[in-house]
This record gives structure tokens, C-alpha cells and sequence, in this order.
């Protein structure tokens, strides 16, 4: 039994999601009026997408600061896409902002897991370890795997909880981004200071 489609719903979920309004619709239909499932139909065709344009030249972009109140913390961050056209973008400039904020509150260390230096997963891997000498050598793995994640969503900003919403991470906020401006997007580098750090 599948539930009414009205305008209303694929607007709200329009809204929601920053999705187009057929692909919303479709979705809708598609989860039998589910509004909760057809946000996740659109977030996985959204990182499908996002992977598709993964390969696409990112030579447009901002480079955009920002300095804490009682200037403190100050972030310096550029974010890359395909054009100036999205570069000038209010939706854009916005998702650019909020990662300097993301990056001042969170203080990660790196934009990737590929950066993350060896040593200091070495380091977490043998404190992991330690931590729970005398369990099955199966457990200890899952174990040391399930700390290394918890490592990961410290240090890497695109693993880390969006500080406005705790319930997406940074990679799905930049997954969005790029299934709504239909662009490649990639936040290249960035520099965190901290008076007397």
C-alpha cells in the first residue's frame, strides 16, 4: 500500500536534503512515502554521485578565514570546486565558513585519513593493544580497529561529527554539497592557529 505523494512532502524533503524536486519526488515514490527512507535513497545516490565526480579538476574555489571571538583561534582554509560560477555561490561561501568553524572548534589535524602520519597510527595502534592485553587475538583486532575509527573521527576532518549536527559527518556534509551544485568539491588544505600552541 503505497501512500499519497503530495507537493508539500517533496518540497519539505526538497528542503531538507538540497536535492532537486524530481529526485525528491522519485524518492518519495520510490519509499512508498516514506520521508526517512527516501532521505537515504537521495544520500546514497548523492555519494554515488560525489564518487563520479571525484576525478573532475577542482581550479576554482575560496580561501576563506575566520578568527574566534577573542581572537585566540584563527583558521585559514581552501576549498576547491570546478567554477567560479559555484565558487561565488552563497550556499558554497556558507559550507566553506562553517568548516573554518568546524576546523577552530574540533581542531583536527589533517583533511584525510592518507594523512595521518604512520607513526602516530602505530602509536594508537600499540596503545589500543595494550589496552586490552589477555582477550582472544580476534577480539583484540576488532578492538584495536573500533579505537583506530574513534582515532580517525579526532583527528580527520572529514571524519569528524559536524559541530552543528552532530548526526552527519563532514565527508556526508560534503557529499550533499557536491550532489547539490553538481560539482566536484575538495577542501584541499587548511592551517589552524592557537595563541601560544
Amino acid at each position: 500500500m503505497s501512500n499519497t505523494i503530495t507537493a508539500k512532502m517533496v518540497n519539505d524533503l526538497r528542503i531538507a536534503t538540497g536535492a532537486g524536486l524530481m529526485d525528491c519526488k522519485k524518492a518519495l515514490i520510490e519509499a512508498n512515502g516514506s520521508v526517512e527512507e527516501a532521505t537515504t535513497i537521495l544520500r546514497k545516490k548523492g555519494a554515488a554521485s560525489a564518487a563520479k565526480k571525484a576525478d573532475r579538476a577542482t581550479k576554482e574555489g575560496l580561501i576563506e578565514s575566520y578568527i574566534h571571538v577573542g581572537g585566540k583561534v584563527g583558521v585559514l582554509i581552501e576549498v576547491n570546486c570546478e567554477t567560479d560560477f559555484v565558487a561565488r555561490n552563497e550556499d558554497f561561501k556558507a559550507f566553506v565558513k562553517d568548516l573554518c568553524l568546524q576546523i577552530a572548534a574540533a581542531s583536527p589535524a589533517c583533511v584525510t585519513r592518507e594523512e595521518v602520519p604512520e607513526a602516530d597510527l602505530a602509536k594508537e595502534r600499540e596503545i589500543a593493544a595494550a589496552q586490552v592485553e589477555g582477550k582472544p587475538p580476534a577480539a583484540i583486532q576488532k578492538i584495536v580497529e573500533g579505537k583506530l575509527e574513534k582515532f580517525y573521527s579526532t583527528v580527520v576532518l572529514l571524519d569528524q561529527p559536524f559541530v552543528k549536527q552532530p548526526e552527519k559527518t563532514i565527508k556526508e556534509l560534503l557529499t550533499e554539497r557536491i550532489a547539490k551544485t553538481g560539482e566536484n568539491i575538495q577542501v584541499r588544505r587548511f592551517v589552524r592557529y592557537q595563541l601560544g600552541a
